[in-house]
């Protein structure tokens, strides 16, 4: 089962795939005629019925026809558009929206909130294992739909990203300068700053990614997430950890300024040369 899938979107992948096996046995068609019909590989199809991975409107539309059921297969659709965010990000998310000051470390991408289209999609495209052209195109939604949080001028947000990510080129060349530039655009925002942090030997920059929100009660959160799981959390000794770690890397960051034209230069190094 993929992970970050919601109980729920498991159950209804189970279930329709099911439905598509029964379906087919009764109608006494193959799994590989199945497979042949809608030009996908027969373990893929498989797994769909298996409810390993969501079933596909082209896989239902192509059971519905082979088996006579007359559009009962094809109905089980609605109930397996893919979901926006990953399960275990969903309470972040809301927390995220409610937040008046965001403070966040990534050592290892672009944070969310600063990606570029073509960034979301180079992202998205290189997951494993592959998502379908419709779950890649809600989650890409769901990621532009976040960034307008960046409007609001009255919450603060506090990126502080490793070098490393920067220098990381994600997608094509012009992808990656305009990503850069979208950063030093984004950071001239009044409630918006961005610091880069070069690494140098050891420190709490090594623990990984995090993020602290501060909400409209004073309530302090932590969230850190991994590559199939994450954790939010408001314990104050943890909280407290967190926020010694953040405050040990703002010390080593560079300033806005340096920032800004540290990305400046990343930048023009992947101009063409005139």
């Amino acid at each position: 089962m993929a992970a970050g899938e919601s109980q729920q979107a498991q159950q209804n992948w189970r279930y329709c795939g099911g439905q598509i096996k029964l379906w087919r046995e009764e109608a006494q068609v193959t799994r590989l005629a199945l497979a042949k019909e809608t030009g996908y590989d027969y373990e893929y199809v498989k797994s769909m019925e298996c409810g390993r991975r969501r079933p596909t409107m082209r896989l239902l539309q192509a059971a519905d026809q082979l088996c006579g059921a007359r559009g009962k297969l094809v109905a089980g659709h609605e109930f397996l558009k893919p979901e926006r965010y990953l399960s275990y990000a969903e309470d972040y998310v809301q927390y995220e929206a409610e937040a008046v000051v965001l403070s966040s470390y990534q050592p290892l991408l672009i944070p969310g909130l600063l990606q570029t289209e073509q960034t979301i999609r180079a992202y998205l495209n290189t997951h494993f294992p592959p998502l379908d052209d419709e779950t890649i195109e809600e989650r890409l939604a769901g990621r532009m739909a976040r960034q307008s949080l960046l409007e609001q001028r009255t919450k603060a947000f506090n990126f502080v990203i490793a070098d490393l990510v920067l220098r990381n080129r994600v997608g094509s060349v012009e992808a990656h300068r305009e990503q850069l530039c979208r950063l030093i655009e984004v950071g001239k925002a009044r409630n918006v700053t961005i610091q880069v942090l070069t690494f140098a030997g050891a420190g709490p920059e090594l623990d990984g990614p995090f993020v602290l929100l501060e909400t409209t009660e004073h309530e302090a959160l932590a969230y850190e997430e991994g590559q199939a799981s994450a954790t939010l959390y408001a314990e104050p000794d943890r909280i407290s950890a967190v926020a010694q770690r953040h405050a040990t890397i703002l010390r080593k960051a560079l300033s806005p300024d340096e920032s800004a034209r540290f990305i400046g230069k990343l930048a023009e190094e992947l101009c063409p040369p005139s």
